[in-house]
């Protein structure tokens, strides 16, 4: 599995103790506002608006406070100004990071982002450094005993998906131009997902072994942590055995 699939899938079991709802919400109005921003209110000709809204949805944000944060991007309230900014950088053993960041001061962003990397065996590195060994793909990602596997792999190809792979997990990936027409076809046979979402997957991945699983797991969890990162996204493997004996 690849190392975003199985972050995202640390986070969904975690998530269903940490009652970080407040933390993902006010994340999640930062990118909906700046899909705003950057390419208007209207969902059907703003891709990344409806990748957002889908996404607040899928968190049960309530309405009023998707259609407050589409506001404040438009400029028909007032709100805080956020900017992107992107971090590229190597955690333990090498393993390749992105970080996507939406801030209103990207100095305090990049300090923080340096000073996790730096604490947990990691390093930050040069705009480039990592990003070519990603691509951005759609993911949807299912248990393997709440579907039916067969039913499954004809309904993803039969809607445009790329491939479904199959671990621990089922992941079916498409082209993030394909993506909501595959969750659409999802949606309306009824079967039930883990994570929904266009990412950026890694084309290989670093198997991180020893006490490298602890550092690379303090470092993904402190950038998610952060009020400025938006998305974290690495190119780890970490056994299903490892991961248990932390746990």
């Amino acid at each position: 599995m690849s190392g975003h699939s199985k972050w995202s899938s640390i986070k969904h079991k975690k998530g269903a103790t940490d009652a970080k709802r407040g933390k993902v919400f006010s994340k999640l109005i930062k990118e909906v506002t700046v899909a705003a921003r950057l390419g208007g209110g209207d969902l059907n000709g703003n891709p990344r608006l409806r990748t957002a809204i889908a996404a607040a949805k899928a968190e049960n944000m309530p309405k009023d406070n998707m259609e407050r944060a589409i506001k404040k991007g438009t400029g028909e309230l007032e709100g805080t100004t956020y900017e992107e900014a992107n971090y590229e950088g190597y955690g333990p053993g090498g393993v390749a990071v992105l970080v996507n960041c939406l801030t209103d001061n990207k100095n305090r962003s990049v300090a923080d982002v340096k000073h996790l990397f730096e604490r947990n065996g990691g390093n930050l590195g040069e705009p480039g450094c990592v990003s070519w060994m990603f691509e951005q793909k759609g993911l949807i990602v299912f248990e393997k005993d709440k579907v039916d596997e067969e039913q499954l792999l004809d309904l993803a190809l039969e809607s445009g998906a790329e491939d479904v792979k199959e671990d621990t997990e089922i992941e079916v990936i498409t082209d993030p131009s394909d993506f909501e027409a595959v969750k659409k076809a999802v949606d309306d046979a009824g079967l039930t997902f883990v994570i929904a979402e266009i990412t950026m997957i890694p084309k290989n991945t670093l198997k991180v072994e020893g006490k490298k699983v602890q550092q690379m797991l303090n470092l993904m969890q402190g950038l998610e942590d952060n009020d400025d990162v938006n998305h974290v996204y690495a190119n780890f493997d970490i056994s299903d055995d490892d991961l248990e004996a932390l746990s």
